[in-house]
């Protein structure tokens, strides 16, 4: 019997799982799809996702590509799992590093938008990706990203509010983002207020469950309006 609800289970549990290679799967195609349309969002010269505004201007300062500092900076954010006493999972790690690959990827292979019109449509199209990948491969259940991870453990640690521990994050990340160069455009506040809606209406319909009686210990359980945010 399965119950479908969105479970944080430890790693060494996750290798465990019923239906593993499937999951991993499933994880990879999504965060595969994750990557390229935030590359996309680049392409179409619409700005940036908040965190990648970030990344964006680190590269532009370092020389390194979006990927590689997509990479570091999800790194330096599991460092601050270890006082919040967070356990990374196959998912997590997959995270930290897939996706900067698949960033990398679609900026090397995706064509830059060439005028106005081709960058909404590429824009619209990027936000839409993102919010369906984003749920395919949170649907795994093979933990969340380094920096979902963080806000759930800071709302786990202290009690403050999911959402408003994620806004205060991703304003952050922005802004500092924006002071050292990165984009910021339309397609900024189109992915800032679309992904997460888009994830919480497709997630329920493809999530895979965890089966009742399978031999996984339940860490935290979380709403999944309070996962929206996948990077």
């Amino acid at each position: 019997m399965a119950k479908k609800k969105l479970e944080n289970i430890s790693i060494r549990q996750q290798l465990t799982m019923d239906r593993l290679p499937l999951r991993l799967v499933v994880l990879f195609i999504g965060l595969t799809g994750f990557g390229m349309s935030a590359a996309m969002l680049m392409k179409a010269n619409m700005g940036a996702d908040p965190w990648n505004v970030l990344h964006v201007a680190l590269g532009q300062i370092s020389g390194l590509s979006v990927g590689i500092i997509n990479i570091g900076v999800a790194f330096l954010v599991l460092m601050l799992w270890i006082p919040l006493k967070l356990k990374p999972g196959i998912g997590t790690l997959a995270n930290a590093t897939w996706l900067g690959v698949s960033i990398d990827m679609g900026m090397a292979y995706i064509p830059e938008a060439t005028t106005l019109a081709s960058g909404m449509l590429m824009g619209f199209a990027a936000v839409a990706s993102a919010g369906l990948c984003g749920a395919i491969y949170v649907a795994a259940q093979l933990g969340p990203g380094p920096r979902d991870g963080l806000m759930s453990g800071l709302h786990i640690k202290y009690g403050w509010r999911i959402g408003w521990v994620r806004t205060i994050l991703e304003i952050s990340v922005l802004s500092i983002g924006f002071l050292l160069g990165g984009p910021v455009g339309i397609g900024t506040v189109l992915y800032a207020f679309g992904v997460g809606p888009i994830i919480g209406f497709v997630l329920p319909h493809i999530l895979i469950p965890v089966k009742i009686g399978a031999p996984v210990t339940v860490v935290k359980q979380q709403d999944s309006d309070d996962t929206a945010s996948t990077s």
